[in-house]
């Protein structure tokens, strides 16, 4: 085990769930905190030692994730785009990323909030960019939460079955990510037509009444 999953140990030793809590909530209100390790680790832990259980995990990271995506995006809206280039600039984050965040919300809006949790950029800027460009709460709140469910369950029954191959799992949750973010997202879309298909039949029948 290396340095820094030795002192990610000494976090979970001294503080248990608040470490999960802590560094999930930093991540999705807009820090560059490794939540996504954190939330393995913890679910490692899980199935190695049995001191932390896997149910309280996800408990934790869900709220943890939805209230720092909350606080991301209320920060977005009140600060502005300045306040996205002053944090863009003091965490260092690239130009791309941004780029690429705002052409993804510009195409897919709310769903964005939803496939983002996938990704670690835009699992980050997702909150914030979500408040500056001013999506309606409402929709946002829906997407972060059913995205922060999927996401921490996903992650931390990984980390809990796998935790004998820790370091393979670590190499490929990347792609795991991936492929489960375009499946959510292929979801999300699907669940939206037939929605918007429903709608559009109940106004027929409706105007036919």
């Amino acid at each position: 085990m290396n340095d820094g999953l030795e002192l990610l140990r000494g976090f979970f030793d001294q503080y248990g769930y608040w470490t999960v809590f802590v560094a999930l909530l930093l991540e999705n209100a807009g820090v560059p905190v490794p939540g996504e390790t954190v939330l393995l680790f913890a679910s490692f832990l899980a199935f190695d030692e049995q001191e932390l259980r896997l149910r309280y995990i996800i408990l934790v990271g869900i709220a943890a994730a939805t209230l720092g995506d909350n606080i991301g995006y209320w920060l977005g809206r009140k600060g502005g785009r300045p306040l996205l280039d002053r944090y863009t600039h003091l965490f260092r984050i690239p130009p791309s990323v941004i780029q690429k965040g705002e052409a993804v919300f510009a195409k897919h809006g709310p769903a964005t909030v939803f496939f983002a949790r996938f990704v670690f950029g835009m699992r980050i800027i997702a909150g914030p960019m979500a408040g500056v460009l001013k999506m309606d709460w409402k929709k946002f709140s829906i997407f972060n939460f059913l995205g922060a469910a999927l996401w921490v369950t996903v992650i931390s029954i990984v980390g809990y079955k796998f935790g004998e191959e820790w370091e393979s799992m670590v190499r490929v949750m990347g792609k795991v990510n991936l492929v489960i973010g375009l499946i959510a997202l292929w979801i999300a879309y699907m669940a939206w037509r037939a929605y918007r298909a429903r709608k559009k039949q109940t106004l027929q029948e409706n105007k036919a009444g």
